[in-house]
């Protein structure tokens, strides 16, 4: 026969429920300092002064500085995979595939431009930076076989994967020795080239 446990104290939902909360408002609170001051401007002091909360429940959400900064791309690369998966075309379903395999790489290389500040202060090492990769490398795969190429798929998604990492180093690292700038457009057109060979459409 089944017992019936009496519940002492406090219920654990509402709990968790201010947590939730407290995690939500200090992360878009992290985003605003951000955007008006700049990634110096985020300390873990003015980000609990700035959101009204304790030191401590700051260090208890995400336990550095680092892990802040980890957390804000983390929030970015869901919003990214979201557009991936459900997102409109060409990014998201309804595009001819290789048209996809394009627009992925486009935003990958923007995302990494984009959130370079946020991965540096992270303190992440370029390989480790691109948390998300198994969801790349992933999502690659599922293209690749969509636009019946031929080969070894999963290592062909392997080496366009890495193809994305290169830009990510040198954003992260700024421009490195000996190496010439390269902008973004040059960059997007290099991903478009290499795709459309990949996939045999190339000039």
């Amino acid at each position: 026969m089944a017992r019936t446990l009496r519940i002492l104290g406090a219920p654990g939902p509402p709990a968790r429920a201010d947590a939730s909360r407290n995690r939500e408002l200090l992360l878009c609170t992290a985003r605003r300092l951000v955007e008006e001051l700049g990634v110096t401007g985020l300390s873990m002091d003015a980000l609990a002064a700035e959101a009204g909360l304790g030191k401590g429940t700051v260090f208890r959400r995400f336990g550095s500085r680092a892990g802040l900064f980890a957390a804000l791309l983390d929030e970015y690369e869901r919003d990214f995979q979201t557009a991936c998966l459900t997102g409109p075309p060409p990014l998201g379903p309804g595009a001819d595939p290789v048209d996809r395999l394009v627009a992925f790489g486009h935003d990958r290389l923007r995302f990494t431009a984009e959130r370079a500040h946020l991965i540096r202060e992270a303190n992440a090492q370029p390989a480790a930076a691109n948390a998300p990769s198994a969801f790349s490398r992933l999502h690659l795969r599922v293209l690749l076989r969509a636009t019946g190429v031929r080969g070894d798929v999963d290592v062909l998604a392997f080496n366009l994967h890495a193809a994305l990492e290169a830009p990510l180093a040198y954003h992260v690292e700024g421009h490195l020795d000996g190496v010439p700038h390269v902008s973004a457009e040059r960059l997007a057109d290099g991903w478009t080239d290499l795709v459309r060979r990949v996939v045999g459409s190339g000039g």
